[in-house]
């Protein structure tokens, strides 16, 4: 049982491993290849947790060959456009200014219903507002609108707005974060100034927001 154990921990480890070398991609974002390599894994790891009298390398090597098969691929197709749209596609017009290209869906097996499900997922809900809209090698789509459906912006009407800062957690739940402090340009000293002008500890903080601007907030644990 105990050995069991060990082994599916490791397994577990080595997957978290391989998805993280992959990239930070969600599921509904994985190209073709990505997807496949990690439903592959997933069914490779299975095996040798299950059955104890399997070796453990009859696992961790496949893992390791498809790992670097997906890197070494995923370089190639960088270097090869070629390579990259055999192995992932390439992107399909399925509205095209404003008229839905019917071959194009047939060609993708795509249904009206699907067609109307995404646009819907876009916050449209009038095919007429469309001028162009893409199904992109990950299966997503993307739409452009009409001119006289899309919102009004600054720049339409000529007026200026600051840009934002932007706003990182520097502290979570009591623990500082470095990464966070070389984004904004804070640094260690300054935060435990500011946390003395506000006679609060670091495992007081809950969470603590900070800009380059100089601008933060301090929510404070709840006390129990």
């Amino acid at each position: 049982m105990v050995i069991s154990v060990i082994r599916t921990f490791l397994l577990y480890l080595l997957i978290l491993f391989a998805v993280r070398m992959m990239g930070k991609r969600q599921i509904s974002e994985m190209q073709t290849s990505e997807l496949v390599i990690t439903l592959l894994m997933s069914n490779i790891a299975t095996i040798p947790m299950q059955d104890t009298e399997q070796s453990l390398l009859s696992g961790v090597v496949p893992i390791m060959v498809l790992l670097v098969s997906e890197i070494l691929l995923s370089y190639w197709m960088l270097k090869q456009s070629k390579i990259r749209k055999l192995v992932c596609g390439k992107p399909v017009i399925v509205i095209n200014n404003g008229t839905i290209d019917q071959n194009a869906m047939t060609e993708l097996r795509m249904t009206t219903e699907d067609l109307f499900e995404q646009l819907r997922q876009k916050d449209v809900f009038d095919i007429n507002e469309v001028a162009f809209a893409i199904i992109e090698t990950n299966g997503q789509l993307s739409i452009l609108k009409k001119a006289e459906n899309d919102p009004v912006t600054l720049k339409d009407m000529s007026l200026y707005k600051p840009q934002k800062e932007l706003n990182v957690v520097i502290i979570s739940d009591g623990e500082l974060s470095p990464s966070s402090l070389h984004i904004c340009g804070w640094n260690k000293e300054r935060v435990q100034k500011i946390l003395q002008q506000e006679h609060t500890a670091l495992q007081e903080v809950f969470i603590m927001t900070a800009n380059a601007g100089g601008q933060y907030q301090i929510i404070r644990k709840e006390k129990t």
